[in-house]
């Protein structure tokens, strides 16, 4: 093992025990908390050596940069079949890009960006390029920030609505992160809520994609389904994309 590759199982073990510690403190089982590996601005060797440790979900923010990693990706680890999730802001000109290589997206936080995805995959399909229907989150703006992205969460539910229009697009959830000056439980308090009323109206909605490195303990105790880790796995460095 090289010793990045130490580095980063180090740093995946101790993310590990936060959830596990985090999971017994809510009365939750950490089969509940999925981790999803955000390697943004890292090498596709570090997400190489991340499928290796078991991670086999993980997360970029740039389509621009997403696409040629998993491609990488796939040459480093042929024999791996990592699911990848775009969790950044997504213009809608990029969504035939996006839908060659996610399978899901965890940023949809407009009627037309849906309607977007939903054309998209039902062209990818019919080209050969994806084998099924895209997964799809909505963004939540627990703030009501626009300049931030994301969904008001009064809107949530009648974007919900859209979601399922699309045959093509399946809704697995919401996503949302604790806006910059506010404390995470009254983020992840209003967000909990938020899916709450999603859920009611649409069942399948299960999935709470929020806490990082530094809150994903208040998230699990929140309810988080999903925490999006990339700092404590991977370091802060800037390391050159491929």
């Amino acid at each position: 093992m090289t010793d990045r590759a130490a580095e980063i199982a180090a740093n995946l073990a101790d993310v590990r025990a936060r959830i596990a510690a985090a999971c017994a403190s809510a009365g939750r089982s950490v089969d509940e908390v999925r981790l999803l590996a955000v390697t943004k601005t890292f090498p596709a060797e570090d997400a190489a050596v991340l499928t290796d440790l078991g991670v086999l979900d993980l997360a970029e923010n740039r389509e621009q940069e997403a696409g040629p990693k998993a491609e990488a990706v796939a040459g480093l680890r042929p024999a791996v079949a990592p699911r990848w999730h775009m969790v950044g802001r997504l213009q809608r000109n990029k969504a035939r890009s996006v839908v060659r290589w996610a399978a899901e997206v965890q940023s949809v936080d407009s009627a037309r960006l849906a309607e977007a995805l939903g054309r998209a995959t039902a062209a990818a399909i019919a080209a050969g390029e994806r084998a099924g229907a895209l997964d799809v989150l909505l963004q939540a703006s627990v703030d009501g920030d626009p300049a931030r992205g994301g969904c008001p969460l009064e809107d949530l539910p009648a974007l919900a609505d859209e979601v399922i229009r699309s045959g093509d697009l399946r809704l697995r959830g919401i996503m949302a992160v604790a806006p910059l000056g506010m404390e995470p439980r009254a983020a992840f308090d209003r967000l909990s809520g938020a899916a709450r009323r999603v859920r009611a109206g649409h069942p399948t909605a299960v999935e709470l994609s929020c806490g990082m490195s530094n809150d994903l303990e208040v998230a699990i105790d929140y309810g988080s389904t999903c925490v999006r880790v990339g700092t404590a796995l991977l370091g802060s460095r800037k390391l050159a994309s491929p």
